[in-house]
């Protein structure tokens, strides 16, 4: 049986991925900064310092979070040194922003000692929280700062240079997230429905088409009525949260962590789709992009009916088209995805109390390199490895995302057994 939570060479080709995305970003932000300050776009300037700040601010308080979580687990231990130093200053160093840099630095040296023939299963956990908060990164900084520049090449009617390597790099931050978090959903997988990289492919093609065309509405909209979008934004993120509520989210260990979670996910449904709630997601899907193909569609019917034709004429005629053409691409790729990529089958991850002692609680320091989960249709009781971590909060999204396919029936929790340990 093939191993389910091995550390392989991908996974740290990701993690020096997302290194290198992340001082390449940074340096992007300080040239975009030094641009607009030079030029006197201090309201540009204005606006990607807080958009920069504020998705710093927001990442580093559901790291510290999880992190201060982790160190109470019984028999936690720090792996390497640069750990150590979190354990001991942790709150000082995401205080003054440095908790995600640190995580890095976990992460390469877990995974190394991984590869070298050291145990899998703490740096697949660390590397599983550097997933989730990429993620959050990218919906509240990268894309944001996106449509930011966007805006300004429409407004300006041209693209500058520094302009367009942001544009380019959000771009490279989004795709690099996206795939990621998608990978790091695929290791909940056993191993007979493990997928190949063209799964990744489809669903980051899939996500990209549908958030081009929103990125785009949102943009133009800006560029005619600039003080109104601030308002849209708003409302709408206040009502998406509410919807986040009602689906009773329990992503978080406490009330007020759990209602920064759902402001998080209201965030990323501004720009596209987030499964937040177990069980059959196609009428919520389907709610989801109806609604956000009707608010795109007043955006733009906004944008083209306070446009100056003197200046848009030249690219209204086929951006408009395409615009329509990459949302229908997206929706028919997502599709396509569910029908030939999504498991067919899905035994979800225990949450019972009992699992939660075995997987939820357990030392971290005496992890183990593999677990598989497989659906047995036997009887007796199951055996459960003492040193098996999972890290619980993907599992919670993986759970999510894989609870829209069908699920075996008359299965218990001693149905499932973990035999695969190495």
């Amino acid at each position: 049986m093939e191993d389910r939570f091995k550390y392989s060479c991908l996974d740290f080709f990701m993690t020096l991925f997302g290194v290198v995305s992340f001082f390449f970003d940074l340096g992007a932000d300080i040239w975009t900064a030094v641009e607009f300050y030079l030029e006197g776009h201090y309201h540009w300037l204005g606006v990607q310092l807080s958009l920069f700040f504020l998705s710093s601010v927001l990442v580093h308080i559901f790291s510290w979070i999880w992190f201060s979580n982790d160190t109470l687990e019984p028999g936690f231990k720090s792996e390497t040194r640069t750990e150590g130093w979190m354990v001991k200053y942790g709150f000082v160093f995401h205080i003054f922003q440095l908790g995600l840099p640190l995580r890095y630095m976990v992460a390469i040296e877990l995974g190394r000692m991984a590869l070298k023939g050291g145990q899998s299963g703490h740096a697949i956990y660390r590397t599983c929280d550097l997933s989730m908060l990429r993620l959050f990164e990218t919906f509240s900084e990268s894309t944001p700062q996106l449509t930011l520049m966007v805006y300004i090449v429409i407004q300006n009617n041209k693209a500058e240079i520094f302009l367009c390597v942001k544009i380019a790099l959000c771009l490279f931050a989004i795709t690099g997230s996206v795939v990621d978090y998608h990978r790091s959903l695929r290791s909940f997988l056993p191993g007979k429905s493990k997928l190949g990289c063209s799964s990744s492919v489809v669903y980051f093609l899939w996500n990209l088409l549908l958030i081009s065309p929103r990125v785009g509405a949102v943009a133009l909209f800006t560029s005619v009525l600039p003080p109104y979008i601030a308002l849209h934004f708003l409302l709408l993120w206040a009502a998406l949260l509410l919807w986040a509520w009602a689906q009773h989210t329990d992503f978080m260990d406490s009330g007020p962590g759990e209602w920064l979670y759902r402001a998080m996910v209201a965030l990323i449904w501004y720009f596209s789709w987030f499964n937040v709630a177990e069980g059959k997601t196609m009428g919520r899907s389907l709610i989801y992009h109806i609604f956000m193909a009707v608010d795109s569609s007043i955006l733009l019917g906004t944008w083209y009916w306070y446009r100056d034709p003197l200046v848009t004429d030249q690219y209204v005629l086929p951006l408009l088209p395409a615009l329509l053409a990459s949302y229908l691409l997206g929706l028919l790729l997502k599709t396509i995805y569910y029908k030939l990529f999504h498991p067919k089958i899905w035994q979800p991850l225990p949450d019972t109390e009992e699992s939660n002692l075995q997987m939820r609680c357990l030392p971290i320091s005496e992890s183990s390199d593999s677990l598989d989960i497989h659906a047995d249709f036997r009887s007796g009781p199951t055996v459960y490895p003492s040193s098996v971590v999972v890290n619980k909060r993907m599992r919670t999204l993986a759970n999510n995302f894989y609870s829209s396919a069908s699920t075996p029936r008359n299965l218990t929790l001693n149905e499932i057994e973990m035999d695969s340990l190495v």
